[in-house]
């Protein structure tokens, strides 16, 4: 019992103190986004300082994901010479599901897949898919939970274009 209290202690005080964790880490509109290079080691990724910046988790289960993708690689084709980075996570835990969904859903924007979980434990999805854009400077300005067609692509375009004018 008395281990229990020091722990709670510990919490509490590293809480309030403002001691920054690991575990305290969280994918949150203000929030800096994370070293991808860190979370998906061993990807090939593109640069991405002072780009815009949309991370995409998605799973081959996951049906509006394969929707997404028509309108993500939409958004690539009119926005990556502008300065868009679209990056789509993978978060299967088996590399051939992956694969499989790659190859049937080819992307003319960068694929990886989170192999070791890492960015899907930090970025925590609620839903797939779920998409988090960065602006230019690296904080998470705008969370998209689950795909829902034109609406979204909208509120994609509307974010990307503010963003790229700043």
């Amino acid at each position: 019992m008395k281990t229990y209290f020091k722990t709670m202690a510990f919490i509490l005080m590293t809480a309030s103190a403002g001691v920054s964790s690991s575990f305290a880490a969280e994918a949150s509109v203000g929030a800096a986004m994370p070293s991808l290079g860190t979370l998906l080691p061993g990807s090939s990724l593109p640069k991405t300082s002072g780009k815009v910046v949309l991370v995409d988790f998605w799973a081959s289960w996951c049906a509006p994901c394969k929707l997404s993708f028509v309108t993500l690689q939409r958004l690539h084709q009119k926005y990556a010479s502008k300065g868009l980075v679209i990056i789509g996570v993978g978060v299967d835990e088996d590399a051939g599901k992956f694969q499989t969904f790659a190859s049937k859903h080819p992307a003319g924007f960068t694929l990886v897949h989170d192999t070791q979980q890492s960015a899907a434990a930090y970025f925590n999805p609620p839903t797939m898919p779920s998409s988090y854009l960065v602006d230019k400077s690296g904080k998470i300005r705008f969370i998209h939970q689950g795909f829902r067609g034109e609406k979204t692509e909208a509120e994609y375009v509307h974010e990307i274009e503010q963003m790229l004018s700043e």
